[in-house]
């Protein structure tokens, strides 16, 4: 299985030994430092919510810091801030290196930087104020989500019009996984934001009862599949092989692995609504799909972790790596949990628990943070022109910070669902429930002291990331010009 399929050739520097691209490194280095910026701003505000839990006096009766407003906003600052940075950066530098051209404009690059931190100080402006639509990760009120489509067509055209003057005859595979999130997110975005305005802070849904239910998680689930794994994918199929030196370790698998993603994990939706309204052939439908996703999922999981093969011995000493092979293993594991969560007789114990809450992180920390924590790490010396990071002891420092919270986090929430979804459904031999609601949040507060452990230790090795990624671009650069050498060579890995 080791065969790799050598994509066509890919420069025009056979004719032209000394053609040198001219790469546009602003853009990427704005995304690269806002990435981090917004790590640290929305996981200090998941810390804070996941005291409140434990320790509800933190809200101190303050409607603007309360859990109910402050979870949507850390939702959007992690998802669509810290990871939408991330997917932006790495879409834009691979897109440049792979096509071996500079980015189709400028101004309409840095448009598409400043309009997307225009959205993201809106959220945080509106939704601890309560402007909310109620929609899950959608919950920005009608005059952002016009905004947020306009920056996302000025990406499309910025992606896109990069690939259409390539220098290059082949699309290496990590621009089909972007050009998959960019195309689907906007589709999901503008028919689940369909609205009709009644103020310039409120709109109603043009969808009604289960119809409009139904919309929000085929939106839902998909932001989750396109915007958080499709995306990310694309980060993985450039950075892993780019890290370890080698090529892709199947590059037909990873074909195969593209288009069984995207043709199976659009119909997952519906097993969010398991036991509602929504019809039960829908219903199934859901969990049916969702279980033949494993099958493409850990295909990709697969393809990712074995190029490694010839080169584990990289991962004793190379701590960026790491991050991209263990994100790789969590995101093996949340895709096999999804599935057997979607499955009925598993969804009755689990659903409305906080085991939901555990595989979303363990997707969320382990999968799309450390993936692109790894991205982060291998970027900033090249786009900074900078030999090395600041301190590789460091990353290693934040490696094992970010694997002993994500643990944590994650195990105390399986605990605490689990317990949860047996005390909920215990009853007495008269048919009255043994246990009362309240006794299952008391049972539950270990887990939520746990939890906030986990993630204040995942929150720390975020801080320590900031401050070598500031040593690393304020340190004298004496080595760092050969890093940023744009004489174009045929690297180990195809494609990149």
């Amino acid at each position: 299985m080791s065969e790799s399929i050598q994509p066509a050739a890919e420069t025009p520097t056979a004719a032209k030994p000394d053609f040198k691209p001219d790469y546009n490194y602003k853009i990427v280095k704005q995304f690269t430092i806002m990435t981090v910026v917004w790590g640290v701003v929305g996981m200090a505000v998941g810390v804070l919510i996941a005291a409140q839990l434990a320790w509800p006096q933190l809200n101190f009766d303050l409607p603007w810091i309360s859990f109910g407003r402050l979870r949507p906003l850390h939702t959007n600052a992690v998802i669509f801030a810290f990871g939408g940075c991330a997917l932006f950066a790495c879409s834009l530098f691979v897109v440049q290196r792979t096509c071996q051209t500079r980015l189709i404009s400028d101004r309409l690059a840095s448009f598409v930087f400043w309009g997307w931190q225009l959205v993201i100080l809106l959220a945080a402006i509106s939704l601890p104020l309560g402007y909310t639509s109620g929609k899950e990760y959608a919950e920005l009120e009608w005059p952002i989500d016009i905004l947020i489509t306009i920056v996302w067509v000025g990406y499309a055209i910025v992606f896109f019009g990069t690939i259409v003057k390539r220098r290059t005859s082949h699309i290496y595979v990590a621009n089909w996984f972007f050009g998959a999130f960019i195309i689907t997110v906007a589709v999901l975005h503008i028919v689940n934001s369909m609205a009709i305005p009644v103020t310039a802070t409120k709109s109603y849904s043009v969808f009604a009862g289960t119809i409009d239910a139904m919309v929000q998680w085929w939106y839902g689930h998909n932001a989750v599949g396109f915007f958080l794994t499709a995306g990310f994918l694309g980060i993985m199929y450039y950075f892993v092989p780019k890290q370890a030196e080698r090529p892709v370790y199947s590059y037909r698998l990873s074909i195969v692995h593209f288009w069984a993603l995207i043709s199976i994990y659009i119909w997952a939706g519906p097993h969010h609504l398991h036991y509602t309204a929504l019809p039960d052939w829908a219903q199934s439908l859901g969990m049916i799909m969702s279980l033949i996703l494993l099958a493409p999922s850990w295909g990709g999981m697969i393809n990712g972790i074995m190029t490694l093969s010839g080169a584990w011995n990289k991962l004793r000493t190379d701590p960026v790596l790491r991050f991209l092979i263990v994100s790789l293993s969590f995101y093996g594991m949340s895709t096999f949990e999804g599935p057997m969560m979607s499955i009925k007789s598993v969804n009755a114990l689990s659903h409305y628990t906080d085991w939901t809450i555990g595989h979303v992180h363990s997707g969320a920390l382990g999968w799309v943070a450390m993936v692109s924590i790894g991205a982060v790490y291998h970027l900033v010396p090249v786009i900074f022109a900078q030999p090395a990071m600041y301190s590789v002891a460091w990353i290693n420092i934040h490696f094992w910070l970010s694997t002993i919270g994500t643990v944590l986090y994650i195990s105390s929430m399986w605990v605490n669902g689990l317990m949860q979804g047996l005390m909920w459904r215990a009853y007495n031999a008269d048919g009255t429930l043994t246990y009362s609601f309240i006794e299952s949040v008391q049972a539950s507060y270990p887990g939520y002291v746990c939890r906030f452990i986990g993630g204040a230790i995942f929150f720390a090795g975020m801080v320590l990331m900031a401050y070598n990624v500031w040593k690393t671009i304020t340190q004298p650069s004496d080595q760092g010009a050969s890093r940023l050498d744009n004489t174009y060579t045929k690297p180990a890995a195809q494609g990149v």
